[in-house]
């Protein structure tokens, strides 16, 4: 398959773009970032693709909050292989060969040189409707994060004797803001779950694994959606775990060094957080995940660890859920040897 390669570092007003062709690395210039700007753009680089011979464009883009949607639904549509890359993984593979500069020229060109050596896997586009429901969920998060810095400058202006009679209840009126905002984005992801029959089910079944309640289900639901996209379906439970940074990650070094293996820590954070605290709540109940959760402590692991694992196992059992289109069945699991690796 001949692919016409194009890099592209995106921004909010414009992205800069660098194309590869047998080996060749053209900088292409900056255009404005755009709907009719990103048209224009797919038309000339489809131009050419086709005076080169190629039959296939990969565009390689960096995920910049959203500032890349505009290019990437256009790729989409003119049926272009697309590949989200991760920005930590092309800026750790650019330094290892030396590349030190850091401008969005320079960045358009590493992203084009990263397809050209690396050979990316392309990524399906995600369904509309999980789209949508990442987008509530995050607007859930901001509001969440906003709520809080409210409540906590609430706190802090009753402990100021001199401060103006109009603050608290300014901040007052804006925590009522908030929570009433919360409400109805909550509302929006019930409704838009309950109207789309297949995200619906799914949740029910994730809903079925100890440690998953009502809070984590959408935000694993979306997280299972993108990596399955991500695959092209081809993804395993344990490059799921390790996608959202619960894989074991050693640290060893000849005869001498041997640090304690900690998780890796990388991908997407407040999923984590949100699964140990899942994992804080599941292993009250009597369930697998109790007995699993205090088997490991039987053999003398630290609490904190026993609840990473634990934390780890929700999520194995939620990948095996919605693989395999079934409800958890505790009975399938063998409590007696539960604390085995999945």
């Amino acid at each position: 398959m001949r692919t016409f390669i194009v890099g592209v570092d995106s921004a909010k007003a414009s992205f800069t773009s660098a194309t590869v062709w047998a080996e060749q690395v053209c900088y292409q210039g900056e255009t404005v970032n755009t709907p009719s700007g990103c048209a224009h753009f797919a038309s000339e680089m489809e131009q050419q693709a086709q005076r080169s011979g190629a039959s296939v464009i990969h565009l390689i883009i960096e995920p910049t909050g959203g500032y890349e949607a505009h290019l990437v639904a256009e790729a989409y549509r003119r049926q272009w292989f697309v590949t989200l890359v991760n920005p930590l993984t092309v800026r750790h593979w650019a330094q290892g060969r030396g590349r030190r500069v850091k401008t969005d020229r320079a960045d358009a060109l590493v992203l084009a040189h990263f397809g050209l050596e690396t050979h990316p896997a392309p990524q399906q586009p995600p369904d509309d409707a999980v789209a949508e429901l990442d987008s509530l969920l995050r607007r859930q998060s901001d509001l969440e994060k906003l709520l809080h810095s409210e409540r906590n400058r609430l706190a802090q202006a009753g402990l100021n004797p001199k401060r103006s009679p109009t603050i608290q209840p300014s901040i007052q009126r804006i925590i009522e803001a908030l929570e009433q905002e919360l409400v109805t984005i909550q509302h929006e992801i019930e409704q838009l779950i309950a109207h789309h029959a297949t995200l619906s089910h799914q949740r029910q079944l994730l809903l079925s694994v100890p440690g998953i309640g009502a809070k984590i289900a959408p935000a694993l639901l979306v997280a299972l959606h993108r990596f399955c996209a991500k695959t092209s379906g081809q993804g395993t439970a344990k490059q799921f775990t390790a996608l959202l940074g619960l894989d074991p990650a050693p640290y060893e070094s000849g005869a001498s060094v041997r640090k304690r293996t900690t998780i890796s820590r990388q991908g997407n954070a407040p999923l984590r957080s949100k699964l140990f605290l899942g994992a804080l709540g599941g292993v009250r109940g009597h369930n697998p995940l109790r007995t699993f959760y205090h088997s490991l402590l039987a053999r003398g692991k630290p609490k904190k660890l026993a609840l990473v694992a634990a934390s780890r196992k929700i999520l194995v059992w939620a990948w095996a859920v919605f693989t395999h289109d079934t409800p958890f069945d505790p009975s399938r699991f063998n409590l007696a040897s539960s604390a085995l690796p999945a």
